[in-house]
């Protein structure tokens, strides 16, 4: 029989086994224990590394760090997703009558983007309209308006957060569950 768990997965950028009640570390060490810090001017050698180059000036310099990937994929953290990929699959996912292909990650950043077009051409009739009726409340609609076309903007900016995290997770248990 089989565990009904499945195996730990490395959450919020912490390795797997971490305590979750230990901070990670803001700065990490420079050097490892063990190895003597550097003096000042030169540059500490990279355990099991090349060792360092020596610049113009005499001093050395640490070789170059190889080149890293994009955040998520196998460590189990959601990546940005590509727009190019996406948008050969729009019509596959919205006309997935089985709903296995998501659509919201695709339509999130369009829905945004219309969204803030539509609030600011909202507050800019409301600011013409409001000069016309007087100057006072012009002015008022000049000034105030920005305020509330920031909060309205938060407002759906975090429902679509919120309904873009579901879907995630929903994509994150697919993944991890095991088919049967």
């Amino acid at each position: 029989m089989s565990d009904p768990n499945p195996p730990e997965q490395p959450s919020f950028n912490r390795p797997v086994g971490g305590d979750p009640t230990t901070p990670l570390p803001s700065n990490p060490p420079t050097s490892s224990p063990g190895v003597p810090p550097a003096a000042p001017g030169h540059a500490a050698p990279a355990p099991g590394g090349p060792p360092p180059v020596a610049g113009p000036g005499g001093g050395s310099t640490p070789p170059p760090l190889p080149p890293t990937g994009p955040a998520g994929g196998p460590s189990g953290m959601s990546s940005i997703p590509d727009p190019a990929r996406e948008g050969a699959g729009f019509f596959t996912a919205l006309f997935d009558f089985s709903f296995t292909n998501f659509v919201t990650p695709i339509l999130v950043r369009f829905v945004y983007l219309l969204a803030t077009v539509a609030l600011v051409a909202s507050w800019l009739i409301f600011v013409i309209i409001a000069f016309s009726q007087g100057v006072g409340s012009g002015l008022a609609a000049l000034i105030l308006g920005p305020i509330f076309v920031v909060i309205y903007l938060a407002v759906i900016r975090m429902t679509l957060e919120f309904y873009l995290s579901v879907v995630r997770m929903s994509e994150d248990i697919h993944k991890r569950l095991p088919q049967a």
